[in-house]
């Protein structure tokens, strides 16, 4: 008969290892949401500028967030740009009806 001893160090390799993992999964998450880059000041919220599917939030009733956008330049989707840039792209920093193309603005 063949019997197998348990390592009982195995159990907290794994554990520790699975620990390790999780911790990274959650740090990539934390540091790479848009509120947390938002928090830090180097972006802002522009509205009408993103395209179809490519929005990081907010897209109106009935929408999950990012992604969700259904047409370009929804009015009511936004996309993270740096701080500054949007009205220049012709982008909003409020929500706004429609989803006219945005026209960037010259010098």
């Amino acid at each position: 008969m063949l019997v197998w001893e348990r390592n009982p160090n195995m159990k907290s390799t794994f554990g520790m290892a699975a620990a390790s993992m999780a911790s990274l999964a959650v740090a990539s998450l934390i540091t790479a949401s848009p509120a947390v880059a938002q928090e830090m000041g180097a972006k802002e919220k522009c509205y009408g500028v993103a395209l179809k599917g490519k929005n990081d939030c907010a897209a109106g009733p009935g929408t999950s967030c990012a992604g969700t956008s259904t047409v370009d330049y929804q009015g009511n989707a936004w996309k993270l740009v740096d701080k500054g840039e949007c009205e220049k792209m012709g982008g909003s920093l409020a929500a706004k009806k429609g989803n006219t193309k945005p026209v960037p603005k010259q010098g």
